[in-house]
């Protein structure tokens, strides 16, 4: 037994009754009026298994069924509304590509937790018909170029697409792992960057991001790649008691700026604490950083 459609019956609007807000109503006209929505009416009634055939192609895992059948009926609603029949068109013709369009609208911006790109999306609906009729004429699992050479895409997009499914319904951090391991938060974490400095790693990359090119390039190669001030002086054309005090001059400036964050109500205490530990003093001492200055 099909899904209940729409309430139909109240929400057409006639032509007839545009037509009487303009002029008074000529003799017959309310008789017309109800024969063209009964008409719709009608239309909607005969096509409704149409509406859940293409709702139906819409169906997998994550996209409740009773939805897409909701949305379809909407669709086939609206396609009875702007039939024409005298434009000698079959009905089916017309409304299967509105009600295709009202599903893949509801798809696009109702079913995901987090939005792909359009085209990527595009590309995982092409996938989910492609793919299993490509591995039942291939005897196996298609390689990932081979689906792309089925659709005409790139390998990368393919293997996105295929990612983005995840997308749709994430599993939470805080999911237990079903063999008794740690949460997937927990795994995540690395042993010597915990998470609760996360918040203070971003405050300092986004400090690092107001300082001059040339600034930021001397970080990178003096933390992250290790090279000694004498190779610094050589690649900048500078003395190494300059780039002591080039590097004393940008520890010291970022230390002022995130106490002036923290003290505007920004959190970022500790990393202010742990800048200002690197002054004139340790400028040279050859720590190496955690995150990269030119890739902030």
């Amino acid at each position: 037994m099909p899904e209940t459609p729409p309430s139909l019956s109240t929400s057409f609007p006639t032509h007839a009754a545009h037509h009487s807000a303009a002029q008074p109503a000529a003799p017959g006209a309310g008789q017309t009026g109800r024969l063209h929505d009964a008409f719709q009416n009608q239309l909607v009634l005969n096509y409704l298994d149409l509406a859940e055939s293409l709702a139906s192609r819409y169906a997998a895992r994550g996209r409740e069924r009773s939805d897409l059948v909701q949305v379809a009926y909407l669709g086939l609603v609206k396609a009875a509304r702007g039939f024409d029949e005298e434009k000698g068109e079959s009905f089916p013709a017309y409304a299967a590509p509105t009600i295709s369009g009202e599903l893949k609208r509801f798809l696009r911006d109702r079913c995901w937790t987090v939005r792909p790109p359009r085209r990527i999306q595009d590309v995982r609906t092409q996938l989910l018909h492609t793919a299993p009729d490509l591995s039942q004429s291939l005897g196996r699992v298609p390689s990932a170029q081979e689906l792309a050479s089925e659709l005409g895409v790139t390998p990368a997009e393919v293997r996105e697409a295929q990612a983005a499914g995840s997308s749709m319904h994430p599993d939470s951090l805080d999911s237990p792992d079903p063999w008794g391991g740690p949460t997937m938060g927990e795994g995540l974490v690395s042993p010597d960057q915990p998470i609760e400095h996360l918040e203070e790693l971003v405050c300092l990359n986004e400090a690092i991001q107001e300082l001059d090119p040339d600034d930021r390039e001397m970080l990178y190669r003096r933390y992250y790649r290790e090279e000694t001030q004498v190779e610094l002086g050589r690649r900048f054309g500078i003395s190494q008691m300059q780039v002591s005090r080039r590097l004393s001059r940008i520890l010291v400036w970022l230390q002022r700026r995130l106490l002036d964050e923290d003290q505007a109500g920004r959190s970022c205490p500790t990393a202010a604490r742990t800048c200002s530990t690197e002054t004139a003093s340790r400028a040279g001492s050859g720590v190496a950083a955690k995150v990269s200055p030119r890739r902030a």
